[in-house]
C-alpha cells in the first residue's frame, strides 16, 4: 500500500513538472507568435546608416583595407573609388557594391569582406526610468533595451512599444518585449491609459 502512495505522489509530480514544461513552452512560442520580428535574424533585418563604423578588408590590396565609418549623408568614402552610398543597405548587399565598383578599371578579381565595428546608438523615449542614447549590443531585444533604461516608470505601458526604424521610417507599432531592437531604433514607451 505504501508503494501505491509513492507512485501516485511521484505520478503527481511528474504531471506537474509536465504541466509547468507545457505552460513554459506555450508562453514561449505564443509571444514569438505576437512578434513576426522576433523570428527574423539580425542580419535579415539590419541595414547600415549614420555612425556605423565598418572594416573593410580588399584581399591582397592592404592600401584599400582599412576602417570606414558611414557619414552623416550615409555614404562611405573609400579610395580610388571614392564616395559610395551605404545607408540602407545590408553588409552583403555593400560588399557587392565594392566588388562591382572596382572591378569597374582597377582590379581584375577584386573580393571584399565587411564587418561591422561598432554600430550607431538607439534610443529609447518616454516612460523608462532613463530615457536617452544607448550603445547598441548585438542581439538585445525590447526587454533588453528597457532594462538597460532603468525599467519602466510606474506609469508605463508595460506590454507594448513603438519603434520608429529605418529610412524611410517606418513605425513598428505594438512591439512586444520579444522584437529585435536594430542600431539607430527610436523606441517609444508610451503612458498607459489608467
Amino acid at each position: 500500500m505504501q508503494f501505491v502512495i509513492l507512485n501516485t505522489g511521484f505520478f503527481k509530480y511528474a504531471a506537474a513538472l509536465l504541466g509547468t514544461v507545457v505552460f513554459c513552452w506555450s508562453v514561449t512560442f505564443c509571444s514569438a507568435q505576437e512578434s513576426p520580428q522576433a523570428h527574423q535574424s539580425f542580419e535579415t533585418l539590419y541595414t547600415l546608416g549614420s555612425g556605423d563604423r565598418l572594416k573593410v578588408t580588399v584581399y591582397g590590396e592592404a592600401d584599400l583595407s582599412g576602417e570606414f565609418q558611414v557619414d552623416g549623408a550615409g555614404g562611405v568614402s573609400f579610395p580610388l573609388i571614392g564616395q559610395v552610398l551605404a545607408k540602407g543597405l545590408s553588409l552583403r548587399q555593400l560588399e557587392q557594391r565594392l566588388v562591382e565598383k572596382l572591378k569597374d578599371g582597377y582590379l581584375t578579381n577584386p573580393r571584399v569582406s565587411l564587418e561591422v565595428l561598432n554600430y550607431r546608438p538607439f534610443y529609447i523615449l518616454g516612460e523608462v526610468s532613463k530615457p536617452g542614447q544607448y550603445e547598441y549590443v548585438s542581439g538585445i531585444t525590447l526587454y533588453n533595451a528597457v532594462a538597460m533604461a532603468g525599467g519602466y516608470t510606474y506609469r508605463a505601458r508595460q506590454n507594448k512599444a513603438q519603434i520608429t526604424r529605418g529610412n524611410p521610417e517606418k513605425v513598428i507599432e505594438g512591439s512586444d518585449h520579444a522584437t529585435i531592437i536594430l542600431p539607430g531604433d527610436i523606441i517609444n514607451i508610451q503612458e498607459r491609459f489608467f
